[in-house]
């Protein structure tokens, strides 16, 4: 199971959506609260791209001085359409400055230093210190998964079927199968939704043998599973 700081970092580094959320800025549209861009930079610092006139840009510079105390909120949405797609949250604490220079014009580059971090997703809640964070690796799989996972949806979904064969003798019992979604993947495994409708699913995970590291093995290990639940 990944650790609850493996899980933000990836969250972080990853496509998904995020929101600035800055106590007394009020009133702004979501989209000028996200950042163009975000990274961590080697000591688990977050740098986010804003235009220089954005919002959470104006209110860094009137700190001046003073560390602007803030909350980076993400959201994990599954990238193939099922029930109750937001797959999770991720909520990174900590204080944001001004780097002036570092980025192109027009630009403005933002540093939160990360006090606290929570994560709530398929996996489960925890909380992450900022030298977990910081020693945190994202997952190796999660930039395929999204191309991943629209291919099974699209082209395999009498395989993923198939996957029912390795829950057991019971599985025709709790297992609705008028729709089946591949809904995560990481380097331990892959999470597939089975559903009768919004109200009436159950989610699986199949785990592979070992971890993968890249996406030879990721290959390896998903050719591996499918060949078990057609055997």
């Amino acid at each position: 199971m990944p650790s609850a700081a493996e899980r933000t970092r990836t969250l972080v580094q990853s496509t998904c959506s995020a929101v600035l959320l800055i106590p007394g800025v009020e009133g702004h549209r979501p989209e000028q609260l996200s950042p163009e861009a975000r990274t961590v930079g080697p000591d688990g610092e977050i740098f986010l791209l804003y235009p220089a006139d954005a919002p959470p840009v104006r209110a860094a510079t009137h700190a001046q001085d003073d560390e602007l105390p803030v909350v980076l909120e993400l959201t994990d949405v599954a990238p193939v359409s099922v029930p109750h797609r937001i797959r999770g949250r991720a909520w990174v604490s900590g204080w944001l400055t001004c780097l002036p220079g570092l980025a192109e014009p027009g630009r403005m580059m933002l540093r939160l230093e990360v006090g606290s971090a929570d994560v709530d997703d398929l996996w489960g809640s925890g909380t992450v210190d900022p030298e977990d964070f910081s020693a945190a690796s994202p997952d190796p799989a999660h930039p395929h998964e999204t191309e991943v996972l629209q291919h099974l949806h699209a082209a395999h979904g009498d395989r993923l079927r198939e996957l029912t064969a390795l829950l057991g003798s019971h599985a025709a019992a709790i297992v609705p199968t008028r729709d089946v979604a591949p809904l995560a993947l990481d380097r331990f495994g892959l999470r597939v939704r089975f559903s009768a409708g919004p109200e009436h699913c159950f989610d699986a995970r199949f785990d592979f043998p070992r971890p993968v590291r890249d996406i030879s093995g990721l290959r390896r290990e998903m050719h591996r599973l499918f060949e078990a639940a057609r055997a």
